[in-house]
């Protein structure tokens, strides 16, 4: 009974390692998720100030055969 009991333990102890480990896992992969969210709002703030206003707008263009 009691080697059974210390190979619960163990593997208990195994499952809350791997948890932990999965958890840091996790936290980090959401920084990293985070961080790229930013930088995609970022980059589209600066195309729509680098962007000429007609090219926002494709109706206002010439056609090519004026």
């Amino acid at each position: 009974m009691e080697s059974r009991l210390n190979e619960l333990e163990a593997k208990i102890s195994l499952a809350e390692d791997l948890l932990d480990a999965l958890n840091r896992t996790v936290y980090r992969q959401q920084q990293q998720i985070d961080q790229l969210q930013q930088d995609i709002r970022a980059l589209r703030l600066q195309l729509q100030e680098t962007a000429p206003p007609e090219a926002a707008s494709p109706g206002n263009e010439i056609p090519p055969h004026y």
